[in-house]
């Protein structure tokens, strides 16, 4: 992803990661499990970016990286939590 459109989707979806956010945080809106952060677990703002809603796959956008998940449940539990 080019640096100049990596800014621009980072603008974009910055209201819409917050929306999403703060309707995890709403009871029922997403499952609760007993997670717990590893000592190595990122320390900065992170975007999850479901590109098909069919797939397994998250891109998650850390600092200057990508990183890509492939992780059903965690599709499943971002979709559940967006309500769209």
């Amino acid at each position: 992803m080019s640096e100049t459109s990596r800014r621009r989707f980072l603008g974009v979806t910055g209201a819409g990661a917050a929306a999403v956010s703060a309707s995890a945080l709403v009871p029922g809106t997403a499952w609760a499990g007993q997670a717990h952060l590893r000592d190595d677990s990122a320390t900065s703002p992170v975007v999850a970016y479901v590109s098909d809603v069919a797939s397994d796959e998250v891109t998650l956008l850390v600092d200057e990286r990508e990183v890509v998940v492939h992780d059903r449940d965690l599709v499943t539990r971002l979709l559940n939590a967006a309500r769209g």
